[in-house]
């Protein structure tokens, strides 16, 4: 579907949307620190229901207390940060449930938590959610966002990093 834009045998991490949804420029969050890039590159996601599965296959490094976030880091060394909403760590995790700690091994589509789509709209900035290379910087030579308009969750790739 997608053709390989990086030189054959280099190595690569495709990342698929986590949350059904629009996928949505970086730029265009409604916050500084993702905006402009300061949590590192990635997209967003506008979803339009409240399950989160895996974007990658590897390893559960960080998963927040109050379930509004979650970091997954790939055999490679690529951090992947899905984070849901945007101010809704002062939900204290009202809404959410996780299925997942951290060490959990986790497969591409392996579901990761669920929330209360109407309970965040209500309470939080946004339901926007970010799909973050933490560690963009120190691992990648090369990011493909994938154009398009419409994510479906553990099926549509929204990303391609070529690592360095």
């Amino acid at each position: 579907m997608f053709k390989n834009l990086f030189k054959k045998g280099s190595s690569e991490v495709k990342v698929i949307a986590p949350v059904d949804g629009k996928v949505v420029d970086l730029s265009e969050v409604p916050d500084p620190v993702f905006a402009e890039r300061m949590m590192g590159e990635g997209v967003a996601i506008e979803p339009t229901d409240g399950t989160v599965v895996s974007p990658v296959d590897g390893e559960i490094v960080q998963i927040f207390h109050t379930n509004h976030a979650v970091g997954i880091k790939t055999k490679t060394g690529v951090e992947v940060l899905v984070h849901i909403g945007l101010e809704t760590v002062s939900m204290e995790g009202e809404g959410f449930e996780g299925y997942v700690k951290a060490g959990d091994k986790v497969k591409t589509g392996d579901k990761l938590i669920t929330f209360d789509m109407d309970l965040v709209k209500e309470r939080a900035k946004s339901t926007i959610t970010p799909v973050i290379i933490t560690n963009y910087n120190e691992v990648a030579d090369q990011m493909d966002r994938h154009t398009i308009e419409e994510a479906v969750r553990g099926d549509t790739l929204i990303m391609t990093i070529q690592i360095k």
